[in-house]
């Protein structure tokens, strides 16, 4: 990879975190945060990414940014009202950005005519085009400043008294001396040509530097040729700024050039008692500012690098590093004792995930040197013993650090579902509004990956058919917008996410009549509430009475189902008729560790997952009941299912006597108890997931495998699918009638 193809990464990279910046920003605006701060915070995000897109050529995107960040900078200086209107043009804007940055990576197609039609969208609110910064009608897709910006009166110019004694503007030498006295800083400003194409402006950098502190500007008009002689693409003035103000930093002004840095001719001369620059991270405008001075020192010769290049073993790329500046509190250090918050460092995931295989295989050596000090029945208190649990602890504080840098919030994919909700909303003209929660939640980042298409397909259908049309809504007594809320939480060591409406909920004598007509349970068939509830996750269920783009409740569930359960997770739903539905996936934290506890059953080696576990105990005679072809048993009051894990795995044919095992009660996904009877109960273990779909095939109450202290393989039971059974559903229905009895 060339040192440019790495620069263009870090600049994707930074998109992507700029995107999200945006799309925060006008969140927040959209809820009413129209402060100075929100407000620039949004206009930098544009801007940031306009500017590294004209070092790449990328003319499609810089036009739509320069034309977007204008419409900004109107609202930044409280010529422009951020109402409804504005910010619902904004944010189709940021998707169509969000868009356009996304073909730039790929190297697909801009969609022009998208871009267009926006264009004109964002134009209007400033007055048409060119009313503020945007580009002339017929002008090259460059962009570039216009008349139309400035007031202009016609008037006589007295070009000595503009240039002072009218020599040339002065220029400061290679390695100038720090003034003294005087303004803070002394700056020379020379924009050329290829500033202004890439849809930078003079004015509007000069706009950006006052905002720092008191500047005082002298133009230089020396070089404008006569008017027959002008080419309208030249730049022919320059800058010569004096900058005073308390506590600017260098750094500050610096950040301001930083995307015409490499555009024009600068030289900022601060003065001695001058802040010292920021000390932020590298900037993709940084990086292209060295590669150019190195391209151009290096001497033109074919021959080769002095430095050895190995053909056979190439060395990694380094890893892209982003540092953004450190937040200062009020003592001016970094909070966290001077460290700077919020450094991120960005590795490849295949270093991370080989050193994750390779605590894996630690944890495994560990927990089967431990097996063999338990078989050598060594004291407890011996010396062996104790470096045992030392190495156990190590191990395990090891194990989740490795597996908290695969952690990662929530927040990345939460933050794409805003924009489906709009698109979706106006497809079919209902309100909504958009809540999230608990986007800080961590988890694997294998797991966040696969969370996009379930959520994207839940949320369309809580819109399409959860939610009622805004007149039905004011005909029951609701307000006119519904309500869409997504959720992220920790529970039981998994995470919880949950998509709920407040709709008018799942129409259970429709669901279950549509079932019947398909074929899908027969008509005499003995269902609860909650189990008609489920039937629109089945094959081919559909509640939508025509065909459209957007699938109607149920549509597909079957897939989205498929998709979670693959992540080793539940899809539970929940309705209540006319207040709404819920839909709630319980996934793993993370796809490579487990807790769990060790168990055995005719002499195989089995694994409960420690957060399934509620207790565990040795039942009682006068405690078990035979109900048909099943048992229960009496856990302090309540008659819960018992069952045979030997025989419902096919370990044994006939069910073992209970009083000579132990039990272990369990919670389901959906808040339903059963014991488990097992033979013996071993200890406590941290597991290594190996995946037995991909090496073996799917097995049925089997979530994954392990390697036990043994060296065996040891199987992961699967609590949810051992309990969802469907003859057990069908003896716990039965179990509730004669309890209700």
């Amino acid at each position: 990879m060339s040192a440019l193809d790495e620069i263009r990464v870090v600049f994707f990279q930074e998109c992507d975190d700029q995107l999200q910046e945006l799309e925060d920003g006008l969140n927040a605006m959209s809820g009413g945060e129209t402060d100075d701060d929100t407000v620039n915070r949004v206009f930098r995000a544009v801007h940031s990414i306009k500017g590294g897109a004209g070092a790449f050529d990328l003319h499609h995107l810089v036009r739509f940014a320069h034309v977007f960040e204008t419409v900004l900078d109107e609202v930044r200086s409280h010529r422009l009202e951020a109402g409804d209107a504005v910010m619902a043009v904004m944010l189709r804007s940021a998707d169509h950005l969000r868009d356009l940055v996304g073909a730039g990576r790929d190297g697909a197609e801009a969609d022009e005519a998208r871009s267009a039609e926006l264009i004109v969208e964002l134009e209007t609110l400033i007055g048409g085009p060119r009313a503020a910064h945007g580009a002339a009608e017929g002008e090259d897709e460059d962009g570039g400043a216009s008349l139309a910006d400035f007031e202009f009166t016609p008037v006589a110019v007295d070009w000595g008294a503009m240039l002072g004694d009218g020599g040339p503007m002065p220029a400061f030498a290679e390695a100038p001396a720090l003034p003294t006295d005087g303004p803070l800083f002394q700056i020379a400003f020379t924009p050329r040509r290829e500033l202004y194409a890439k849809a930078n402006e003079a004015a509007v950098i000069l706009r950006q530097l006052g905002a720092l502190g008191e500047m005082t500007v002298r133009c230089d008009a020396g070089s404008v040729p006569l008017l027959d002689a002008i080419d309208p693409e030249e730049s022919y003035l320059s800058f010569a700024i004096s900058l005073d103000g308390e506590g600017i930093a260098e750094g500050a002004v610096r950040e301001v050039f930083e995307f015409a840095e490499w555009d024009c001719e600068l030289e900022i001369v601060p003065r001695a008692d001058a802040a010292e620059p920021d000390a932020g991270g590298l900037a993709v405008a940084d990086l292209l500012t060295r590669l150019q001075s190195e391209i151009a020192a290096a001497p033109e010769t074919s021959e080769p690098s002095a430095e050895p290049v190995v053909a056979e073993a190439p060395p990694a790329p380094a890893p892209a590093v982003s540092a953004p500046k450190a937040q200062k509190d009020e003592g001016g250090e970094g909070k966290g004792g001077g460290e700077a918050p919020g450094v991120v460092i960005r590795v490849e995931l295949n270093r991370v995930d080989k050193l994750i295989d390779l605590v894996g295989e630690l944890v495994t050596t560990q927990t089967m040197l431990a097996q063999r000090i338990e078989e050598a029945e060594l004291p407890t208190g011996s010396e062996i013993a104790g470096s045992i649990e030392e190495l156990d602890r190590l191990t395990r504080t090891l194990q989740d650090s490795v597996m908290a840098v695969r952690a990662q919030p929530v927040k990345s994919v939460f933050q794409r579902m805003p924009r489906l909700v709009r698109e979706t909303a106006s497809a079919t003209g209902k309100k909504v509004n958009f809540v999230t929660q608990g986007e800080n939640t961590e988890v694997d980042k294998t797991v966040v990956e696969r969370l996009s298409d379930p959520l994207t397909h839940m949320i369309r259908n809580a819109i399409d058919h959860g939610l009622e049309k805004p007149e039905d809504r004011l005909a029951k007594g609701k307000p006119a917008e519904g309500t869409v809320t997504l959720s992220a939480a920790h529970r039981s060591g998994r995470i919880i996410i949950e998509i709920s409406d407040d709709g008018a909920g799942i129409n259970r004598p429709k669901v279950r009549q549509i079932a019947v007509d398909k074929g899908l349970i027969s008509a005499d068939a003995l269902l609860s509430d909650e189990e008609i509830d489920q039937l629109v996750m089945l094959p081919g269920f559909s509640t939508a009475s025509t065909v459209s783009a957007i699938s109607g409740r149920g549509v597909g569930m079957d897939v989205v189902k498929q998709s979670i359960e693959a992540l080793g997770g539940r899809l539970v739903i929940t309705s209540r008729p006319g207040l709404g539905s819920t839909f709630t996936m319980s996934l793993p934290l993370t796809l490579a560790v487990l807790e769990g506890m060790i168990v055995r059953v005719e002499n195989e080696t089995l694994v409960v997952p420690l957060g399934a576990i509620v207790f565990t105990f040795r039942p009682q005679a006068g405690d078990l009941q035979t109900l048909g072809q099943g048992r229960t048993v009496n856990v302090r009051g309540s008659i819960v299912p018992l069952i045979d894990v030997g025989t419902r795995l096919g370990y044994r044919e006939a069910p073992a006597d209970p009083l000579q095992g132990v039990a272990i009660l369990v919670e389901c996904d959906n808040n339903r108890r059963v014991a488990l009877q097992v033979d013996e109960i071993r200890g406590q273990r941290q597991v290594v997931i190996k995946s037995l779909e991909r090496n073996y095939r799917p097995v049925t109450g089997i979530s994954a495998a392990t390697i036990s202290g043994e060296g065996r393989v040891a199987l992961i039971l699967d609590v949810d699918a051992l309990a969802g059974d469907k003859s057990l559903d069908s003896f716990i229905f039965g179990l509730d009638q004669v309890a209700a009895e």
